[in-house]
């Protein structure tokens, strides 16, 4: 019993440790991110994404990576550039890039993995949309495409198309702050449940469960293909049932990391946040679950192969990040007074502004924008119940660590 309290209270500390390691990484991500939403504007994105070709899978990609969101906001804005005429590779592109070549991923992800997985995330990412066209252009599913799409109405964004200058102007800066915080109440709960899993599993699980579940993690030198193969198959299998986005699923990839998963094996658990089962079941509703379940097995195929090809890319460079010679965040001392430290006061200011900005917008409007996460009751009740769980979890194990 003793023990069992000593690893509570350390997997409550790690699960906060954890969060305060990347809070300022969060901040600026979301502050970038809500300034480029606000000046540039679905109505922007809707033009030349028509066909199946270069261009529009282009224009999908970077219209992605410019309005970078968690993945409940994406594939609804995915659905809606699906709806009003987009192919349906640029939709996808827009998806992916939206999802995994965004700019607060690639701070959090550097803070937790190194350099090696942010360039596993960018450039795996762009493999990932070149592997998924490949894939549309090859199976060619015209019928499911054509019973998928659905007249949408259209919406109520504003017709004013923002510029540089309006950046000197208030109202800019409080479509800004409105923003940031509905960024944030999109992905709290993945993040504070995937923290707190990540700390649970850090302090509880031992090395023999990822040894038994990966096949090549024990063995010293490079895995053999099959081994790689496994991993990578699995790493999407196991995100699969960890219902939390990819912001939560970080800090749990560095624990896989430092178990001694492969590289593809952790990128393409980092990869799978689009193939979880509440993203399942919204596309099912927006598409029909044949074309869900299209998705599903297209984005876990390609995601699988670009994961491989990241790793043997930076294998041939000698460029694959060491785990012997990596710090686990698990074991950093994570509330010493540093430059994170500084930067975290700093941004958390900053959040304090953004949410006053917010405020003074809402007051001047009486309607509020609705983000759906796509659960049914059920599923909203059991996110809720977990966070619910996550944060008595959490503040019981930091009084019995304190103790």
């Amino acid at each position: 019993m003793d023990n069992f309290i000593s690893l509570w209270g350390e997997s409550a500390y790690t699960s906060l440790g954890f969060f305060w390691m990347a809070l300022w990484a969060f901040v600026l991500g979301y502050l970038i991110s809500s300034l480029i939403q606000v000046l540039i504007t679905k109505r922007r994105m809707r033009k030349a994404m028509g066909g199946n070709d270069l261009k529009s899978v282009s224009l999908g990609t970077f219209f992605g990576f410019i309005s970078s969101s968690c993945s409940f906001a994406a594939l609804s804005t995915t659905r809606a550039l699906f709806n009003k005429g987009a192919a349906f590779s640029a939709s996808m592109a827009f998806m992916l890039a939206s999802t995994n070549l965004v700019i607060e991923l690639g701070f959090v992800i550097s803070i937790f993995l190194g350099w090696q997985f942010v360039v596993g995330e960018y450039v795996g990412g762009l493999l990932l949309i070149l592997f998924v066209w490949l894939f549309i252009t090859l199976t060619n599913p015209q019928n499911l495409i054509k019973s998928a799409r659905k007249e949408e109405d259209e919406d109520d964004e504003h017709h004013h198309e923002s510029t540089l200058s309006d950046l000197l102007s208030v109202d800019t800066w409080q479509k800004v702050g409105q923003k940031y915080v509905m960024e944030w109440q999109m992905v709290w709960q993945d993040v504070l449940i995937g923290f707190t899993v990540a700390g649970v599993i850090s302090a509880f699980v031992p090395s023999a469960f990822f040894e038994w579940l990966f096949i090549g993690v024990g063995t010293q030198g490079e895995p053999d293909f099959w081994s790689l193969l496994q991993q990578a198959v699995v790493g999407p299998i196991a995100a699969f049932f960890t219902f939390i986005g990819s912001m939560g699923n970080i800090p749990l990839a560095a624990v896989l990391f430092g178990e001694g998963v492969a590289f593809a094996g952790v990128m393409a658990f980092i990869f799978s946040d689009l193939i979880v089962l509440p993203v399942l079941k919204i596309n099912a509703r927006y598409y029909g679950w044949k074309m869900a379940l299209y998705i599903a097995l297209m984005l876990f195929v390609c995601l699988v192969a670009a994961s491989l090809s990241m790793h043997y890319g930076l294998l041939a460079f000698d460029a694959l990040p060491d785990a012997s010679q990596w710090s686990s965040p698990a074991e950093q001392e994570h509330f010493k007074l540093n430059y994170g430290f500084v930067l975290n006061i700093v941004f958390l200011l900053l959040s304090v502004v953004m949410i006053v900005l917010w405020r003074k917008k809402q007051k001047g409007h009486e309607h509020h924008h609705h983000h759906d996460h796509g659960g049914s009751s059920v599923g909203e009740k059991l996110m809720n119940t977990l966070c619910v769980v996550s944060v008595l979890w959490l503040m019981g194990g930091l009084i019995v660590y304190i103790l």
